[in-house]
């Protein structure tokens, strides 16, 4: 339960360093990933996490989640750009793809000021790839609606993993960067909400 958490919180502020940092920005999406208040990373996306390996620590765990968040947003909304039938998904996919890319950048930023430094590692889970796996077998309707689906579940995950880290994270910088990301994933959320 606690690498779930954990994973939660790392997808979360992965997510929200992907949307930038103005709530005002109805244009991207947050991450995947969350963690626990031990630090450990889990994947936001995943419906359990029977896959995680050994724990990482803390800030390594956030900043893992958070890339593999991002990637699973920008490969999920790059999808969406060709399979949807929804002018509205579109625009929100590209979105999200902006935010997403800008995400992973502050999020290595942050983690190259850590001390140590840290390198963000941007493989996705295996529930993250089954996602993309699935969302390729769909077109027009089937997929938006799909999609949307996941977009809210991600967004939920890691506003909450956001807020976790934020308050317990074990990393400053992360930690800011959490803090900052929190009201745009909470307007991603709202904007996901709106595609259902």
């Amino acid at each position: 339960m606690r690498y779930k958490a954990m994973a939660m919180l790392a997808a979360a502020t992965l997510a929200l360093a992907a949307c930038g940092g103005k709530t005002e920005d109805n244009t991207a999406a947050e991450d995947t990933g969350a963690y626990d208040n031990s630090g450990a990373m889990a994947d936001l996306n995943a419906v359990d996490n029977t896959d995680l390996t050994a724990p990482v620590s803390g800030g390594q765990g956030f900043a893992n989640a958070a890339a593999a968040g991002d990637a699973f947003q920008i490969a999920s909304s790059k999808l969406a750009l060709t399979a949807s039938s929804s002018a509205a998904v579109k625009k929100f996919a590209q979105a999200m793809i902006t935010a997403h890319t800008a995400s992973t950048q502050m999020v290595k930023a942050a983690a190259a000021k850590a001390s140590p430094a840290i390198t963000p590692d941007p493989t996705l889970s295996a529930e993250q790839q089954a996602k993309i796996d699935a969302l390729q077998g769909k077109t027009g309707a089937e997929f938006d609606s799909q999609y949307a689906a996941d977009q809210v579940a991600v967004h939920e995950a890691t506003l909450d993993a956001l807020k976790t880290y934020a308050a317990t994270g074990d990393v400053p910088e992360l930690k800011a960067v959490a803090t900052e990301l929190v009201p745009t994933v909470t307007a991603h959320l709202n904007m996901a909400k709106a595609l259902k």
